[in-house]
């Protein structure tokens, strides 16, 4: 699963840049993946999967009680498999969750805006989402179903991304410089390398070797198909011609979809969600960001957001008490709802604060000239050269 950040993102991300900007595209997956897994360590985890000595904060957020993995022995257990595995397995979606941000403000952010952000986002944003879902927050008392991350991780991501690409403003040439992805092979291989360890994410989420992770992969393999295949058509039809960067973007809403819905949905319901999943993400990704003219570089909430609103939404309707058991028996579109509008709020006030008070103090965005140069210059002292 931790490559599905490093390579995996870095590489889709990576390929879909400029070629000035590459080297730091990368860079900022590969630093989040350190520095996140420190955060984990030290305070996130104890946030999101501790209880609140607060019987009322609890519903909000975890404590303080297992930080720095205090008190965790490794003899201890989470569920069916030894709570230190538990801890890793999650710090993974902890990871890829901010890491999936970096695309919405792709070439224009500063390295040290990026990481202080992305160390109060996980604490002030993802933390607590993931409370209310997976923790026994709130949200999970209301019968909010996610499987795998489709509120905790993509429309908290995809919220994020466009609320970063709406306050840092549009890449100085957009609209008129030529922006095309610098090595769509790259984009493939990435896509891929997600394509893959997204099994980890979905299957590994049953905790256990067993039928509900067996239809989690099933799933996830039609739903990922399916929304591929949607993309490509509705790219077809009205650009004359498939991309293989639309085969990718569509292979990924596909799995953004699924991952609400994986454990509770058979696989005819994993086929609706790919194909609504996939054309939702186009809908979202080239009509609604070309009606309103904003820059989400990377197509983050088009992509993300739009699909893991369609995945959750879809959840709710096509979860099958067969598979799912009583969570799924008792799905609702309206809790569905509930888990979907509570993120977007929460998600979206609070990453712009976090935006505010870095705005204000360090600054976002590199200098013009910064930018012109190319990130990998001006922020890393390095580029990337011809072989």
């Amino acid at each position: 699963m931790l490559a599905m950040t490093v390579p995996g993102l870095a590489l889709f991300y990576g390929g879909m840049v400029r070629r000035k900007n590459v080297i730091a595209t990368v860079a900022q997956c590969f630093a989040i993946t350190a520095v996140i897994s420190v955060v984990w360590m030290v305070l996130g985890y104890s946030l999101a999967f501790s209880e609140n000595p607060s019987a009322d904060l609890n519903a909000y957020v975890g404590g303080f009680g297992a930080a720095m993995l205090n008190g965790i022995g490794i003899d201890d257990v989470s569920g069916s498999i030894p709570q230190y595995l538990f801890v890793v397995f999650q710090m993974t979606f902890a990871i890829i969750t901010p890491a999936l941000i970096v695309g919405a403000f792709a070439e224009r952010m500063k390295f040290s805006a990026m990481l202080l952000f992305m160390i109060l986002w996980s604490l002030v944003v993802y933390a607590p989402v993931c409370h209310w879902v997976w923790g026994g927050g709130f949200m999970s008392e209301h019968g909010v179903l996610d499987f795998a991350g489709g509120t905790v991780v993509h429309i908290n991501a995809g919220v994020a991304g466009l609320v970063c690409a709406l306050v840092l403003g549009k890449r100085k040439g957009y609209g008129t410089d030529n922006m095309a992805p610098h090595n769509l092979v790259l984009t493939m291989i990435g896509a891929s390398l997600l394509w893959v360890g997204w099994f980890g994410f979905n299957a590994g989420s049953a905790v256990a070797a067993n039928g509900l992770a067996a239809v989690a992969m099933l799933n996830t393999q039609v739903a990922t198909a399916a929304a591929a295949v949607a993309w490509m058509i509705i790219e077809w039809v009205e650009r004359k011609k498939p991309g293989m960067l639309g085969l990718a973007s569509g292979a990924v809403a596909g799995l953004v979809a699924i991952t609400p819905a994986a454990g509770f949905v058979n696989p005819q319901g994993a086929l609706i969600i790919g194909l609504v999943g996939g054309a939702a993400a186009y809908a979202g990704a080239v009509w609604i960001k070309r009606a309103l003219k904003y820059d989400d570089s990377l197509d983050v909430f088009g992509v993300h957001g739009v699909a893991g609103i369609a995945g959750a939404l879809l959840t709710g309707l096509l979860a099958d008490a067969a598979i799912g058991g009583d969570a799924a028996a008792n799905a609702s579109l309206g809790a569905q709802f509930f888990g979907i509008i509570g993120t977007v709020v929460w998600c979206a006030v609070a990453t712009f604060v976090i935006l505010m008070i870095l705005k204000f103090t360090l600054g976002l965005r590199v200098s013009e000239e910064a930018e012109v140069d190319g990130l990998d210059i001006s922020q890393h002292g390095e580029a990337l050269h011809e072989t």
